[in-house]
């Protein structure tokens, strides 16, 4: 049944949160729950382990643009420090929130377009 389907490229299937191999099927159970097998193509989605790396990710791209960002404002508005503390936490969180499922999502699909498997010795 999977020799049918197009594979969609493993970024636009990330950012979709669909099946990896078939495009149709979804990735999510809940919020950043991967399913356990895609409910179209039957993929078992047992190998998708991004671990840390979207969180890393995102605590990178979110670091440098709310640093950016509240860096500019004081050097250009100079606002007090209650307000950088509501507005930089704010920002924090809501860009978080919006960028963790995405990036997961094109880990576990990029995982499963290269093949990607734990090391092991030979």
């Amino acid at each position: 049944m999977a020799q049918d389907l197009q594979a969609p490229p493993p970024i636009i299937a990330g950012l979709k949160g669909c099946c990896p191999r078939c495009g149709k099927g979804h990735m999510f159970q809940g919020f950043l729950a991967i399913r356990p097998k895609c409910e179209v193509c039957g993929l078992d989605l047992a190998f998708a382990d991004s671990g840390d790396g979207p969180a890393f990710f995102v605590m990178s791209i979110v670091g440098i643009v709310v640093v950016a960002l509240a860096l500019w404002a004081e050097f250009a508005y100079a606002p007090p420090i209650w307000l950088h503390l509501v507005m930089w936490s704010a920002l924090s969180v809501i860009l978080s929130l919006v960028l963790v499922r995405p990036s997961k999502g094109i880990l576990v699909a990029l995982q499963y377009h290269h093949k990607a498997e734990e090391g092991r010795f030979q």
